[in-house]
């Protein structure tokens, strides 16, 4: 009799189709669900777009915390944190529906922010642990553009029957649902690592303020083309366009994972710059719909790439972990940008996308600076 030598057993993906969920919840809605709401409130006369703008910041203030204290003390990854981080941030949510003064929904989203970078954290962190698919990164990835749709959709179908409160009420059901798989992830506590060595100051540096701009960029539009849309042409077609933003995200960092094995990393990444800086020019020269829905498409389809483009850029600099300085700077950024573009809003937007658009082309021209710089190396 001969033996038979099994086939080795493939990695399961459940644990990233799980991952997603959880990515799905604390960035797609948790995180991004003001994005559509935010002109709703406003039309609702419950905050002024300045408001709208402080407020975002102090939910991106949040996640900075948040991955600054996960840095400082990478123990408190743990399933027990999770769960109290789940629970707080479907709990702030349920509270954004009370109308209450800027400072309340401001420390809301500040909770919101923290948690949603905790369950980020956790979240992604299984999906990259050693053993898993190779596919098992870009499903739960895809997972946050997946929820991002889903809040675009969860405007668009409810919007006629529902206001402002209720639709936060039902943002934190749907955020509760799409925890629950993720409850069951093993998350296990990181370790504090030792001092990188980085093998190109220049090309490091470069990246650190090319990713800070796209920090300061991305989160204009992200915060208010919707806004910017729905004040044009109506509150269904920018929760439409809200829609487009997310199902162009689901596959995007596996096909700039793609285009990364085939260029690299340090080529990928300019072009992703090019295209988002594209798609912040489009609605400050352009109300009509179709310029609207390209941007859209542009911005859904870069904002995740470059995070994943950039971490693999300083992996290749570094013998050591970058994420953590790069998500700092990026936290920074994003921080900085409501608050940059808050004195120009006023009852339009354009001016806000087209600073955005002059930082992106910055940012671009930082991350070409990185290219050459590790030919050179």
């Amino acid at each position: 009799m001969t033996a038979t030598i099994a086939p080795a057993p493939r990695s399961s993906l459940a644990p990233a189709f799980a991952a997603a969920a959880g990515l799905a919840a604390a960035m797609g809605v948790g995180r991004f669900i003001y994005t559509p709401l935010l002109p709703i409130m406003v039309d609702a006369h419950q905050i002024s777009t300045n408001d709208g703008a402080v407020i975002a910041t102090a939910n991106y203030a949040g996640y900075l915390l948040g991955a600054i204290l996960l840095t400082r003390w990478p123990q408190l990854n743990s399933r027990n944190t999770f769960r109290i981080c789940a629970a707080l941030l479907i709990v702030s949510e349920l509270l954004m529906a009370v109308p209450a003064p800027t400072i309340f929904p401001a420390a809301l989203r500040l909770i919101a922010g923290v948690t949603s970078a905790v369950i980020f954290v956790a979240c992604a962190g299984v999906s990259a642990r050693h053993g898993s698919s190779r596919e098992a990164a870009g499903i739960a990835f895809g997972g946050v553009g997946f929820g991002i749709a889903l809040t675009g959709v969860l405007v668009l179908a409810v919007r006629p029957f529902l206001g402002w409160q209720s639709m936060w009420l039902v943002s934190a059901v749907l955020t509760a649902v799409l925890l629950v798989p993720a409850l069951r992830l093993d998350i296990q506590p990181g370790r504090r690592g030792g001092k990188a060595t980085i093998r190109s100051r220049g090309a490091w540096r470069a990246l650190l303020v090319s990713y800070f701009l796209e920090g300061v960029g991305y989160i204009v539009i992200g915060t208010f083309l919707v806004a910017a849309v729905s004040d044009e042409r109506g509150p269904v077609v920018g929760s439409a366009v809200w829609v487009v933003v997310g199902a162009a995200a689901v596959p995007a960092t596996v096909l700039w994972g793609i285009a990364a094995r085939r260029w690299s990393p340090a080529v990928a990444m300019p072009i992703a710059l090019v295209a988002q800086c594209v798609s912040a020019v489009l609605p400050a020269v352009s109300t009509a719909v179709w310029p609207a829905v390209v941007a859209a498409a542009l911005f859904g389809a870069t904002f995740l790439g470059i995070v994943m483009l950039a971490i693999r850029i300083g992996g290749e600099l570094s013998d050591g972990s970058t994420a953590a300085p790069l998500t700092a700077v990026y936290g920074a950024g994003q921080m900085l940008g409501p608050l940059v573009v808050a004195p120009v809003i006023g009852d339009s937007y354009p001016a806000a996308f087209v600073i955005a658009a002059i930082v992106l082309a910055a940012a671009t021209i930082a991350a070409g600076v990185v290219t050459r710089l590790i030919r050179r190396t």
